[in-house]
């Protein structure tokens, strides 16, 4: 028999654990499922900027109890170019900061205090199809890691199983979304090593951009700009260390073991609808950015703080408006940090065939953000994040 519930989260990442639990706060059950095991999701490193505002609802909602505690507040940022470094100030331009805390020990807590709270969270449940999205009962149709067929009968649907998810497909169609492939990649590496600067480092060079940052106080975290079909296996470890550190003049790398190297492909995306009947989109299943102005995460988070308001109005007071807006309520912030994070993209990035006349445009760019207090305050205000409207 088809299981029941009040809302169906497809997937287990940030947007998706922090939603149901926004929802058990207001007493609104939900089954929350997803393809990958518990290790998978809690081991699988990935980046962690959180904004001001996402530390905020982590901590006051006791969604993560280790945010403050294990997080690292960072207060600024260095802009290198020219061979000089230049620091970005956020709590004195803006009063505001952001935290390094990775997406796993993000994902850790979550479900953690998910399970705590008798979650019916779901590993090694793969969903294979949306049914009737237009209506209001929609259904969740997969099956689980022993191949048992799996029905869950809801209320709402959500869609937090990343780009490549099924519920996005069932909102949007034939209709896709506006998207962008930039012609770029990057190179990342995790290694064994100190931190090589207190704040992150994100470098304009001759030869192309480079951004020093970091995972812990023993692994850090960094990435150069290179094509998108580079291989990740073609260079040797030296090779690499000597590639970053020419991208960053004046700095000295703190040099370890590499036991991960990847090329991150560059691309943007926003789904042309977010919503279809009772089936809606957050996180990555909506929108996709590049990560130069670390959004991806804070972004999700936001999603999810207004959906869960629009979702405690439509299932409790039987309030509709604030679901139905919800798509263009999101959308305006989607596109805010958008253009943000193409800002910073196309600011620090050396594009192939740049003219001569491109790279010096580029360096009055980067000239006139450091130079000016309403520069270094724009950037300042977009990268620590916009406040987050209130919980109710």
């Amino acid at each position: 028999m088809p299981a029941r519930t009040r809302v169906a989260v497809v997937g287990a990442g940030p947007a998706g654990l922090l939603l149901s639990h926004l929802l058990d706060r207001y007493g609104i059950e939900s089954v929350v499922v997803d393809s990958r095991s518990r290790e998978e999701i809690e081991t699988t490193i990935r980046a962690g900027i959180l904004e001001q505002g996402t530390v905020e609802i982590l901590d006051g909602t006791g969604a993560s109890r280790r945010v403050l505690a294990d997080g690292h507040r960072h207060e600024g940022i260095e802009l290198r170019f020219a061979g000089e470094g230049h620091r970005i100030d956020f709590a004195g331009t803006v009063g505001r900061a952001v935290w390094l805390y990775p997406q796993h020990e993000v994902l850790k807590d979550l479900i953690a205090a998910r399970l705590a709270a008798g979650q019916d969270l779901r590993f090694g449940v793969t969903a294979t199809r949306v049914e009737d999205a237009g209506t209001d009962r929609p259904r969740v149709v997969g099956k689980d890691a022993e191949g048992n067929a799996v029905e869950i009968d809801a209320d709402v649907v959500v869609g937090a199983d990343g780009s490549r998810g099924v519920v996005r497909e069932a909102v949007t169609g034939a209709h896709g979304g506006f998207f962008r492939e930039y012609p770029f990649a990057w190179f990342g590496i995790l290694c064994e090593a100190p931190p090589s600067s207190q704040e992150l480092i994100y470098s304009n060079s001759p030869d192309g951009f480079a951004l020093i940052s970091q995972r812990s106080p023993e692994i850090q975290r960094m990435y150069f700009q290179c094509a998108p079909d580079t291989d990740p296996e073609a260079a040797t470890d030296e090779q690499l260390w000597e590639t970053l550190q020419a991208r960053v003049p004046g700095t000295t790398l703190r040099e370890g073991r590499i036991f991960q190297r990847d090329v991150l492909r560059f691309r943007s995306f926003v789904a042309r609808e977010m919503r279809r009947g009772r089936v809606v989109l957050v996180g990555d299943a909506a929108h996709t950015v590049p990560p130069t102005g670390a959004k991806g995460m804070n972004l999700a988070v936001a999603d999810v703080v207004l959906l869960a308001e629009a979702l405690r109005a439509l299932l409790l007071d039987r309030d509709e408006r604030l679901f139905d807006a919800f798509p263009e309520t999101a959308r305006q912030r989607i596109w805010q940090a958008q253009h943000f994070s193409w800002w910073m993209t196309s600011m620090l990035h050396l594009e192939p065939g740049a003219s001569d006349f491109d790279r010096m445009r580029r360096l009055g760019e980067l000239r006139s953000v450091v130079g000016s207090p309403a520069g270094r305050a724009y950037l300042a205000e977009g990268y620590t994040g916009l406040p987050l409207p209130p919980l109710g």
